[in-house]
């Protein structure tokens, strides 16, 4: 019996050409899947210097090998391509069900290619794809254009789709799917360019594993472990709305565009605070966790806002950006996010940009459109919200993302514009966390906290071993671990959560084997090794976009100016030794001084093919 290496399926929407294809099993060896096949086939077939937004560039939506069995937490997609935000490799991940019904459909992967003439959507089922028109969906919100998808195609159809954020390409927008995002990185802006409001799938829950018996049998295993574990049991209790306690005792929680790390009223936005709006739980698919927190408000300005949200990026970024203590109103800019098909995160940080230049000078009240971005004022916070996803007013130039807005604007504005590689940072302030700083520095898609999440900084995790958080470049081996484990891990695709539920090592292998029918996929080493390859895949991408040491930098606040954290730990923090660091990382890496694999890590990892570009970028 062959190996079960995955279909994909190949969309030209230039010329209307749909395709199928296997894929070879030595990538499947190699690579795994997820979003070891994502790099893998945007770098062979994504040529160099391409515009993000041109139809040369190529969409890739993932799910992963063991998606919509019986195992758990491990159904998730993912969208890859050149980000039009960074101009580097982008990657991001999406929960609810749509990856289970891409596999349910005969596909591990979708290629999407050129431009549309006009705004169309995919339709998938067993039987194959059409490209339809999309005139009656093209200006709706991503809940209205799925629930017209459900009630055209039936209740077995799950879709990923753009709202108005997308069509107006703006640069961080999103892909959503039910109410969950791909939102990092501007994929769903990609999807809008090519003039593709959605893809849907209509199928019912069948798919082939290769040992379908010792698949359900492993399965079974794991969420024996999975209900047991002790972090799965808090994260059914609570998802990531405790996140903000944590955060704030140590300091960590950035406020005011990243000055402080710690919220004066913190305890008004607390996880116990949002649970008095919570209203329900929902979660991905075959997942008992439900981590997913429904909340709503019941009185006040913002009365009726309901949100499968927010969680605590979405919580942070709609609360310390503005220094507002409002969970009403950060329910109600998370309901709009979603709706509108925008990443909460970049938005936030967009918003906090702004409120500091207000206060510095650098905006006026009439270049924000006669709103007033005094600290604490919420209200003028959910409407640039409304003004970002639309293009409107100021909201036009935030849509950009912080760091073209800032060259824009000039006038010393780029000294508040905090990103990495052009992509605002999350909810972890790296002054007090440096090993998840460092992370975002050599984050291959910029300032990400799930592409390394140092676990070890935040919330005292002793694999590989403990850190000392305000530590530079000792930590460079937990930023390589970090970013390796995260890397094998979504193959799969794991959950960024489940990888801690005590399951991983002895099964995850084992399932991989009995769904592939690839003997080598049970072995730790081979699985550590994919990682790598994939992590130095991503990176060769990037250096072949002409990125290198000079963009693996923290912004200029955290190099110069200390942090302050009020009544937490970490007061006077700043980051001193990042070149150190540097060093020290790529040596570990086995990358030259400029941050550029060499051509011996390159064989080893079995990538010969990408050594002469390589070599042409070290040229220079």
């Amino acid at each position: 019996m062959a190996a079960n290496t995955g279909r994909l399926l190949r969309v030209n929407l230039s010329t209307g050409k749909v395709g199928t294809e296997s894929v070879p099993e030595q990538v499947a060896t190699d690579f795994v899947g997820g979003r070891g096949y994502g790099i893998r086939y945007l770098y062979e077939e994504l040529k160099p210097d391409v515009d993000p937004l041109s139809e040369e560039n190529k969409l890739l939506l993932l799910s992963g090998p063991l998606s919509g069995a019986g195992a758990v937490a491990v159904s998730r997609w993912m969208a890859v391509t050149k980000s039009p935000l960074t101009g580097a490799y982008a990657r991001s991940v999406g929960g609810t069900d749509f990856g289970a019904w891409l596999r349910f459909a005969g596909y591990e992967l979708i290629i999407i290619e050129g431009k549309a003439d006009r705004p169309v959507y995919l339709h998938l089922t067993r039987e194959g794809c059409t490209v339809e028109s999309a005139s009656e969906i093209w200006g709706k919100d991503t809940k209205v254009t799925q629930d017209w998808l459900t009630e055209k195609y039936g209740r077995n159809t799950r879709a990923v789709c753009i709202g108005p954020g997308g069509e107006k390409l703006v640069r961080y927008a999103a892909i959503v799917s039910g109410r969950r995002t791909a939102g990092r990185c501007g994929t769903g802006t990609v999807m809008g360019s090519k003039n593709l409001k959605a893809v849907a799938i209509t199928a019912t829950r069948h798919l082939q594993l290769f040992d379908e018996a010792t698949f359900n049998e492993l399965a079974k295993e794991q969420v024996k472990i999975v209900l047991a574990n002790k972090g799965f049991q808090n994260h059914r209790e609570w998802g990531t709305t405790r996140t903000q306690n944590v955060t704030n005792e140590i300091g960590v929680y950035p406020v005011q565009n990243f000055r402080y790390g710690q919220q004066v009223g913190y305890e008004e936005i607390t996880g116990e605070e949002y649970r008095k709006l919570r209203t329900g739980k929902f979660g991905c698919y075959a997942c008992p966790a439900r981590c997913g927190m429904a909340h709503q408000v019941n009185s006040g300005t913002y009365k009726g806002a309901y949100s499968e949200g927010p969680e605590y990026e979405t919580i942070w970024a709609f609360t310390g950006n503005t220094d507002s203590t409002s969970k009403e109103a950060s329910i109600a800019a998370d309901a709009l996010c979603d709706d509108l098909g925008i990443d909460t995160i970049s938005a936030g940080c967009s918003i906090g940009f702004a409120y500091e230049l207000y206060e510095k000078g650098l905006l006026t009240r009439a270049d924000c459109d006669g709103l007033e971005l005094k600290y604490g004022n919420h209200e003028a916070m959910v409407a640039l919200v409304k003004k970002i996803a639309n293009r409107e007013g100021i909201g036009n130039l935030l849509a950009e993302g912080v760091a073209r807005a800032a060259k824009q604007i000039g006038k010393g504005a780029e000294a508040y514009a905090i990103h990495v590689k052009g992509l605002e940072l999350p909810a972890y302030e790296p002054r007090g966390a440096k090993t998840q700083g460092f992370n975002y520095v050599t984050s291959n898609i910029g300032a990400s906290h799930c592409f390394g999440y140092a676990a070890q900084d935040i919330f005292g995790a002793i694999e590989p071993r403990p850190s000392d958080r305000f530590a530079e470049e000792e930590n460079a081996d937990l930023v390589v671990y970090n970013q390796n484990d995260t890397a094998w891990h979504e193959t799969g695709i794991i959950c960024a959560f489940a990888g801690r539920w005590g399951w991983v090592d002895p099964l995850f292998g084992k399932l991989l084997v009995a769904a592939r029918g690839i003997d080598g996929l049970e072995d730790k080493d081979h699985l550590h090794k994919a990682g790598e390859r994939i992590f130095n895949l991503e990176r060769a991408f990037n250096v072949r976009e002409g990125f290198g040491r000079k963009d693996d930098t923290l912004p200029q606040r955290m190099l110069t100016e200390p942090l302050h954290t009020r009544e937490a730990p970490g007061e006077g923090q700043i980051v001193r030794r990042q070149d150190k660091f540097l060093d020290n990382y790529y040596k570990l890496r086995g990358w030259s001084k400029q941050g550029v694999p060499t051509a011996r890590k390159l064989k080893e990892l079995g990538l010969d093919s990408v050594t002469s570009d390589m070599t042409a970028k070290r040229g220079k």
